[in-house]
């Protein structure tokens, strides 16, 4: 029986569900449809909005924001680009080429709210606008994309209600480390759907910065993905 299993289990076994630079069975990949019952609300990807579509208006709500702290260029998504790329296809990314994410634990109903504060906005530095500025967007619909006031001021943006994050994990255009980390982290469609066309192992997080300042100290935790040197951070 136990020989029976292995064989099942290998011939359902997705070849190459892995990010870019990781082999299936060096980043324990499994096939999705055996883990999508374990993330509540799991829906399959669909194809992306086609062409450009004006920038998106913040959500209703005239007052927020009203206050938040002026960011700097550098610090401020202004593209939501539908991309696909090798192994997992839809995705959202970043003017950066920086795959987006949403956070199981964040709030979208009866009220929007990003639950992903201090340390854990380290390792996933949210995609934040200044009020009154609309990103550019490519193959996603303005009609889903809106904004969130988190707890510091600023404005982060969401994508059918779900705030929208980066991962310090992924470190080159279209890397997309940080799927299924701690269970609860999801590359983004352009629909604000999980996409679980790959679904790895669940994995830890990367440990969050030494120092905001310290660009070099976000490896510190190890390579994102990693079930050894990951960081014991549930987030």
């Amino acid at each position: 029986m136990i020989v029976v299993g292995a064989a099942i289990a290998a011939a359902f076994a997705l070849p190459g569900c892995a990010p870019a630079g990781y082999s299936s069975s060096d980043y324990g990949a499994q096939p999705a449809s055996n883990d999508v019952a374990a993330t509540p609300g799991a829906e399959p990807t669909e194809g992306a909005t086609p062409g450009a579509t004006p920038g998106a208006e913040t959500e209703d709500g005239a007052d927020e924001g009203a206050d938040a702290p002026e960011l700097s260029d550098d610090e401020v998504t202004t593209e939501l680009n539908a991309t696909k790329v090798k192994r997992m296809g839809e995705t959202v990314q970043n003017q950066d080429g920086r795959v987006l994410y949403r956070f199981d634990k964040d709030k979208v109903k009866p009220e929007v709210a990003s639950n992903c504060n201090g340390d854990c906005a380290k390792i996933w530095p949210p995609a934040l606008i200044n009020k009154g500025e609309k990103p550019k967007l490519e193959g996603v619909d303005s009609e889903l994309v809106g904004t969130v006031e988190r707890e510091d001021g600023t404005l982060q943006l969401t994508l059918d209600k779900w705030p929208l994050y980066t991962y310090i994990g992924d470190k080159e255009r279209g890397q997309w480390k940080g799927q299924n980390v701690a269970a609860t982290w999801f590359v983004v469609t352009p629909e604000g759907k999980k996409n679980l066309t790959c679904l790895p192992a669940v994995s830890k997080p990367v440990a969050p910065p030494a120092d905001d300042d310290a660009q070099g100290d976000e490896d510190s935790g190890g390579d994102a993905g990693s079930d050894s040197g990951g960081s014991d951070y549930s987030y």
